[in-house]
Parts: structure tokens; sequence; C-alpha cells
């Protein structure tokens, strides 16, 4: 017998569970009967696809037994089974990026959401809730014939050896004929847990949580036998098949409810939660395929990690083919899971031909389309309920304006992704799409507003929609020339995302609108005023901006006259319409790409007394501490990086000593 260590997140990961992570230990089962259905699925599709597995006697079917005097409970599955190598990969490791990461999240928020268990896909060791001690009894189908005992009490090592095939516990799950494979998990339950031990509780949890599951799930029992007078006069052992088995996504969408809906994706997408909403599509005609898809309520934990989980997975003909092909979805819509069945495609595909395949390249686009048309609706509900008044409005309303509140929550950053890299959808993507914005009518928490609303609410005469971005909300929301030209009477859209500077720019335009950052050079010319005389006082003007100039050097690449500012912002400044955005600049940064040098454009406004005082100033000391100073508090505002601070201090300083 050999002793090997849990990986170091396995053992926290443990100790959190045996310690009641879950709030709900009754799902321990659901996570074990969906193992054992992938395991199953991956089998089916082996023995079409690959010629080693093409003698494989494939009968799928999950069975369950229980022994109420021992405590034992026992999910047993017909499918590919595992080797050593795989109990080391699948039981004793967790073989994914961002792992430790993601464990400390948990630590420090199972309190509050105990659910991103299952969306890791570690389902297996939630059996630890209930069970002191659990054994894996495993074959692996075409493969060396040896049965492999896994075992562990939940601590801090399992075990692993070898099973003879003639022993009691081989003949006890039939691993004594060499033609079966799968892999049989007996949980000895805890003190706390012995009602799982029990024909009613079994059968109303497989009920409630695996009545989907495509394959047939056993339950098998001993009944006792009484005479007319209610004597016992024996027993006799039987088995009853206990789910539907039927692949939910073919049935026909009259013949479901919600809650079918509900409790499929619980078990499908390992959460706890229902599905914040669903699409279910049968498609026929020149081809035919079945869709369902679901958004979960929250966002899945590694949605912005490199490796993400691919939640889709493609059947053909009712037969698994893959969960981990990132192209049945754009990546933008990689927080959607689902199922895709093909009538067409063939069952021995392989991943370079589904990468080039037309069929599956349709079934794409319909999808994508079908998806974005009901995002699309979900906003058109919430905004229409929202005209309701508050104290006014029905449940069917409150429900619709949550919802869409939580998928903009959870969704609307990488939704911005598609509006980027998916231009034959852009346009439908723009519709759904939304922005934080300084007009207090916007739609949703945090004055959340659509390009579409936006454009309604814009003056006559106006012809772009101005946007502001950086990093920070709260200074965005505090930057002089957002200010000035909210005092104009103008909407400016507030973004703080850090991919909004890669996003907003690449779009461009909403329909005929030109989306221009404020804080950049140009914008400026849509807001009016006589030309004429804006031109006579930077004329004016001209020797006060020349003198900053000349004290800055090369820090700037221009000094101007601002035609915006006003009132006690003296300074700020823009960048250069073709130079990319400080925030940019620090992406690449971040990434590990060196970022060009930002010279930026200092505005100043001509009507503060600040720029008064050096009107007439020929003490070349003080006009260099003041522009020092006006150049360092614009970059501050604006959530640069002020390269000297030191200089900045003393010139400060400088200046208050005066």
């Amino acid at each position: 017998m050999a002793k090997h260590e849990f990986q170091t997140e396995v053992n926290q990961l443990l100790q959190l569970l045996i310690h009641s992570l879950y709030s709900n230990k009754d799902i321990f089962l659901r996570e074990i009967i969906s193992n054992g259905s992938d395991a199953l699925d991956k089998l089916k599709y082996l023995t079409v696809s690959d010629d080693a597995f093409k003698g494989v006697k494939f009968e799928p079917r999950l069975d369950i037994t229980f022994d109420e005097s021992k405590s034992v409970l026992t999910v047993q599955d017909s499918g590919i089974g595992m080797n050593e190598d795989d109990m080391n990969n699948n039981l004793g490791t967790i073989a994914r990026s961002g792992t430790k990461a993601f464990v400390q999240q948990l630590s420090a928020e199972a309190s509050k959401d105990s659910n991103l268990i299952g969306q890791f896909g570690v389902g297996f060791y939630s059996a630890f809730m209930a069970a002191k001690k659990i054994d894996v009894y495993s074959r692996k189908a075409a493969g060396d014939g040896k049965i492999m005992h896994w075992s562990s009490d939940g601590t801090n090592s399992y075990d692993i050896d070898e099973v003879a095939p003639d022993s009691e516990v081989a003949k006890k799950y039939g691993f004594d004929n060499p033609e079966l494979s799968g892999s049989a998990i007996e949980m000895h339950l805890n003190d706390d847990s012995k009602e799982y031990a029990s024909r009613w509780k079994i059968e109303e949890l497989i009920k409630r949580y695996s009545d989907h599951i495509a394959f047939p799930i056993y339950l098998h029992y001993e009944q006792k036998k009484y005479d007319d007078k209610g004597k016992e006069t024996g027993s006799e052992n039987k088995v009853d098949q206990v789910n539907s088995a039927s692949a939910l996504w073919k049935r026909s969408k009259s013949s479901l409810k919600a809650e079918d809906y509900n409790e499929f994706y619980k078990t499908f997408g390992h959460d706890g939660q229902d599905p914040l909403h669903y699409v279910h599509t049968h498609a026929e005609g020149t081809q035919e395929y079945t869709t369902l898809f679901y958004v979960p309520q929250t966002a899945p934990y590694d949605m912005y990690q490199a490796d993400y989980k691919s939640g889709v997975k493609l059947y053909v003909k009712r037969v698994f083919i893959t969960d981990d092909d990132r192209e049945l979805l754009p990546s933008y819509l990689r927080f959607v899971r689902g199922i895709i069945d093909s009538e067409d495609l063939p069952l021995n595909v392989s991943r370079e031909i589904l990468q080039q395949n037309r069929i599956l390249e349709n079934i794409k686009s319909s999808s994508v389309k079908k998806l974005l048309s009901e995002f699309k609706k979900l906003g058109e509900d919430a905004d229409k309920a929202k005209k309701t008044e508050a104290d006014k409005r029905s449940d069917d309303e409150k429900a619709a304006i949550e919802k869409w509140n939580k998928f903009v929550k959870n969704y609307n950053r990488p939704m911005k992704e598609g509006l980027y890299s998916d231009y034959a959808n852009r346009d439908e993507i723009a519709e759904i799409v939304r922005f934080k914005s300084t007009d207090a009518s916007g739609t949703g928490d945090g004055n959340y507003t659509s390009f579409a609303d936006y454009v309604q609410r814009m003056k006559v005469d106006q012809k772009s929609i101005f946007y502001i971005s950086g990093s920070d909300e709260k200074n965005l929301r505090e930057n002089p020339l957002l200010k000035a030209y909210v005092a104009k009477g103008f909407e400016v859209l507030v973004l703080d995302d850090d991919i909004d500077d890669i996003v907003i720019p690449g779009y461009g335009k909403y329909k005929d609108f030109e989306l221009k950052a404020v804080n950049r050079s140009g914008s400026d010319e849509d807001l009016g005023g006589d030309k004429e005389e804006a031109k006579k006082k930077e004329e004016e003007f001209k020797p006060v901006t020349d003198k900053i100039k000349n004290a800055l050097g090369d820090k700037v690449k221009e000094v101007k006259l601002s035609k915006t500012l006003s009132g006690e912002n003296p300074s700020c400044i823009v960048v250069d319409e073709n130079d990319p955005s400080y925030q940019m600049i620090q992406m690449m940064k971040a990434m590990g790409q060196p970022g060009p040098e930002l010279k930026p454009i200092l505005e100043v406004n001509g009507d503060h007394p600040i720029l008064a005082k050096i009107k007439d100033s020929t003490d070349e000391a003080v006009i260099a501490d003041v522009s020092e100073v006006l150049l360092d508090q614009a970059l501050l505002i604006a959530g640069a990086e002020i390269k000297e601070p030191s200089k900045f201090v003393k010139a400060l300083n400088n200046l208050l000593s005066k």
C-alpha cells in the first residue's frame, strides 16, 4: 500500500468541507452521482470514436447500495474508471492554476457563499461532509485490467493499493468479471449523517437533484414481507430505477417547468443556486440541433483567468463529445453554462475538425444571436418596469429589475469585450452593455445607462457621446473636465473598467454619434460657443501659456488655454488624440510590456487667480514653481503618476512660503 500526501490546496479544502462549508449537506450525493454520469459520458464517447475502446462492453448505469447497520453508502458507475495515475490526478490534486487564490477566497467568504466549490469542479470532496472515510474501487476501461483501491479519512493523506480480482471486495462490486470497468465510491458515514443510509432519503435526494441524469440510476434495497395479519414473514432484495433517465434538453419546452430547468442546472452546473436565466432552443430544417444555455446568478470564479474552464458541453445525438472546447461560444460569453446537442455532426469528430466545422460554426453563430437577443430583452423588460413608480411596481416588474441589475453587475464587463471583439454582433451588443453616467436618471444601480438612453437625453445640437475613462470612479467624477462638461449641460459616461480604454476607442461610434473622451484633445470642439472669440482669447493669453511651456520644457507636449475649465479649477491635462491614455500605459506595464513615454497637453483656466498672478510676473523662479504645481496637481486629479514628487513638494512649499 502506497501512502500519498494530499496537495496543500486539497488539504485546506477538505478542512473547510469537513467543517460544513456547504450550507446544504444533501448535495454531496448529487455531486457523486454527477461525477459518475461524467464517467459514463466519457466512456460512451470513446466506444464510438476510439478503436482501442470499441471492444469495451458498455452497459451504462449507476447503482446505489447502502448498509443501514454499518452506515455505509455506495455509488457505483460502469463508466471509464481510473488507474493509479488517474486516482492521483483526480482524487489527490486540483490540477488547475489559481487553486491557491480560490481556496483563500473560500476561506474568506465561506459564510457568505459556499456554492463556489461546485463551480471549481471538486464535487468529489464534498462527500467528506457526510463521510468519515471514503474507499474508491476502480478499474479503467481498455486499461491494464488492474483493480485499484483509493482510501482516505479526509485528513492529510490517502492510500492507493491494488485489489486482487478474487478478493471479496472485487466480487462485491463485480470486478471479478474482467470485462467490467467503472468505479465504486464507498462512503462510511459519520455519526451526523447516518440518515443517508436509508432508502427513502436516497430516493428523495435523487428525485430532487438527479432525476435528469441521462443514465439509469438503480437503487438496491431490502424490502420486508408481511402476511395478511401484518406479521413479518421475511424479506426480498429489490432493485428500482429511481430517475427518469431522459436528457432534459431533448424534451419539449411545453412539458418542462421552471423547477425542472432549475434542478437540472444545479446538477449540471454544480451550483446550489437557481440560474439567473435560461434559454432553450430546438432548431430544425437544414440543420437539427438543441441548445440549453444558462446564465449563473453569480459570475464563475475563474471568469478572468487565462485558463478559464468552458461551461458548455457538446453532444452529438446525446453522446457526450467534449466539455473542454472554448470554441463552442466566443470568449466574452465564457460565463454561459449549457449544452449543445447536434444531430448532424459525426460521432468521431475530433477537436481539429471541430475548429473548422461549418455545421458547428453555424450553430455557434445562431446560439450567439439567440443569447444576445435574450440579454437585450432582459434589459428592455427592466427599463420598461422602471417607468412604473417604485411603490406601484408589480412583483414581476421588481423581479425583472433585480434580474437585470444582477446581470449588469456580474456580466457587463465581459459583454464589453464582445463590443470590441465580435464585429459581426457589435450593434446588438451595443444595446446590451451599460455604463455609469453623470445623469441621475441613468438606469440600474450606480446610475447605469445604455447608449440608446444617452442619445435620447442628448442636447438638440450635440453631435458626440462624451465619456471619461480611468481606474477610479470617485476620482473621475471629481475630474474638473467632467465637471466643466456637466456644468454646460452635457452628460458624460464614467468608464472605470480597466478594459474601457481598449473597448471604447476600438468601437468608436454608436450609430451616427462619435464617442469622444473629454480628457482628449479636440473633444471641446463640440461644446459650441463663439469660435472667433475663443481664438481671440487664446491669442491674448499666449504669453502666459508660453511662459508655462518654457518653464516645463519637454514635460508637456503643449500648454493651451482651456475652453472648458472654469471656477475653482486652475488646470487639467488632456491627451493627444493619437496617444494612448495613462490607463492604457499602466495596463501595458502590468502585462510586462514597455509603455511609451506620454507627454500630456496642459490646459489652464485663464480666469483663475493663480494664472492672473503670473500673467505680469517676470520672476522666473515663481513661474517655474507655479508651472510645476499646475502640472502635477492636474496629473494627480487625472489619476496619473507624478515622476518627481520631491520637486512638486519643493515647488509647493516655495509658493506657500511666499
